[in-house]
């Protein structure tokens, strides 16, 4: 079902909906983000929160009711936590919808609605999953509230694919410097904001300490100067993100301080893959997320090729019981 129909039936019978939950685990909870930074933005009245999933299901928000869309988002629909919050979501009334690449998962057939996302064919798929609950959030105000740059975010997310593939295919040779530079590093600290901020917290937490077994971390810009900076030296192992639209002089202010204490830095910039020349400014936030994760996922193939660490690669993950 199209988005915008999913979001139609779901007014049809609820037509006071007051607040909107997004709840997923690692990876995919991440890239809930987008969309819960959107709505933040944009929003007048509609409430919003981002849920890691076993929060949600033992500490659930009161506000969870007839009264609420939940957002339940796992790759392949079998994260134990996940269907677990959706369930609970369903049970306390609210009305679920399930993002997830596998139509027969179980948390497909725990939800009211479901979305399915692609994933294999290119590194556009990839970002489907993303993409999609945007256009969910996109759906939800623009239906309950309305949203003057709703025509621009359709647009956007007509072109975000095309502009992924063709950005990616110019990677390949700044990410393979990388790799070479960062193979060996103990730990490697990413940054950046706004819509893009939790693109770095997955990168850091899924593609290096999950799938590469390096340790990292990760912080908003906006924070860099309020506690993390102090580890800045010469040397020092750095990912920034930055983002084309609003909150890039976050980004840049960053960039200026790694910079005067020669930081080993890799910049991945949003403005270098001309997103601009696609997505119109008025909605340009909400599309470097995409795009920046793309491009990292080519960094992360590099990475993993020169450290003879698959991407697949697990000792604890899908093994033993936690």
């Amino acid at each position: 079902m199209e988005l915008s129909k999913i979001i139609a039936s779901i007014k049809k019978e609820c037509p006071d909906i007051t607040s909107v939950f997004f709840v997923g685990c690692g990876a995919s909870k991440a890239e809930l983000y987008p969309a819960k930074y959107f709505f933040e933005g944009n929003a007048k009245k509609l409430r919003v929160s981002l849920y890691t999933a076993n929060e949600f299901v033992y500490a659930t928000p009161v506000a969870v009711n007839e009264k609420s869309i939940v957002i339940t988002c796992s790759l392949g629909g079998s994260t134990p936590e996940t269907v677990a919050a959706s369930k609970k979501a369903m049970a306390l009334g609210a009305k679920v919808i399930a993002v997830t690449h596998n139509a027969n998962s179980a948390l497909a057939k725990n939800a009211h609605f479901v979305v399915v996302h692609g994933f294999e064919a290119n590194y556009a798929a990839k970002l489907e999953k993303m993409t999609l609950v945007l256009g969910l959030a996109t759906e939800i105000l623009n239906q309950y509230e309305g949203y003057e740059h709703y025509d621009a975010m359709i647009d956007g997310m007509s072109k975000i694919y095309d502009v992924i593939e063709t950005s990616v295919a110019t990677a390949v040779t700044s990410a393979k410097a990388f790799a070479e530079s960062y193979k060996d590093e103990p730990v490697i600290y990413v940054m950046s904001s706004g819509a893009t901020h939790e693109v770095a917290y997955a990168f850091s937490i899924c593609l290096l300490m999950e799938m590469q077994w390096m340790n990292s971390g990760s912080f908003h810009d906006g924070e860099f100067f309020h506690g993390p900076f102090e580890i800045v030296d010469k040397d020092v192992p750095f990912i920034l993100l930055m983002n084309d639209g609003r909150t890039r002089e976050l980004d840049a202010r960053a960039l200026t301080f790694l910079q005067r204490f020669d930081a080993k830095t890799t910049v991945i910039d949003s403005k270098d893959f001309g997103l601009a020349s696609s997505i119109d400014s008025s909605v340009i936030d909400y599309f470097n997320p995409m795009l920046i994760s793309a491009i990292l996922r080519v960094y992360a193939e590099q990475l993993a090729l020169l450290r003879d660490h698959p991407l697949t690669k697990r000792r604890y993950m899908w093994k033993l019981e936690y």
